[in-house]
C-alpha cells in the first residue's frame, strides 16, 4: 500500500473513532436511562445498554489507535446495526427534509467501519501485522 493510502486510512480511523467517541462521552456523562427505557420498551433487558460503552467508547478508542482495527470494526458495525434497528428502523427508507437519507449519519458510520474491516488499520497504527489488526 502506498503512503497516501495509509494517510487516508488514518484519517478515516480518526474521523470514525473521534466522532463516535463524542456520542459515547455524552452517554458516560448523562447516563444510559434513555437507552435503557428504549430497550425495555422493546422487550429487551436494560443491562444491554452497557454495550453502548463498548460500542461508543472502547471500540472507537481501538479504531483511533489502530489496535485490532478489523475486529473493532466488526463490533462497530454490529453497534450501528443495533442503533439503526432499535432507534431508526422507521427511517431506513426515508429521506430528510433536505433530500438526504434520513439515517445518513448511521450509514456513514456503518459503511466507514465496513471499509476499515477490508482495509485494516494501515501503516500508522499500533497493530498492523495480523489479519485482525
Amino acid at each position: 500500500m502506498n503512503k497516501n493510502s495509509d494517510i487516508g486510512i488514518l484519517i478515516l480511523r480518526l474521523t470514525l473513532g473521534v466522532l463516535m467517541l463524542f456520542h459515547g462521552m455524552a452517554k458516560l456523562i448523562n447516563g444510559l436511562s434513555g437507552i435503557q427505557g428504549l430497550l425495555t420498551s422493546k422487550g429487551l433487558p436494560a443491562i444491554l445498554s452497557y454495550g453502548v460503552y463498548i460500542g461508543e467508547i472502547i471500540i472507537p478508542l481501538l479504531i483511533i489507535t489502530g489496535y485490532r482495527t478489523r475486529l473493532a470494526s466488526v463490533i462497530f458495525v454490529v453497534n450501528m446495526i443495533f442503533a439503526l434497528l432499535l432507534v431508526h428502523a422507521n427511517d431506513i427508507f426515508s429521506l430528510s427534509k433536505t433530500g438526504g437519507w434520513a439515517v445518513e449519519l448511521i450509514g456513514l458510520y456503518l459503511f466507514g467501519a465496513i471499509a476499515l474491516f477490508f482495509t485494516g488499520a494501515g501503516k500508522y497504527a499500533l497493530s498492523s501485522s495480523s489479519y485482525w489488526d
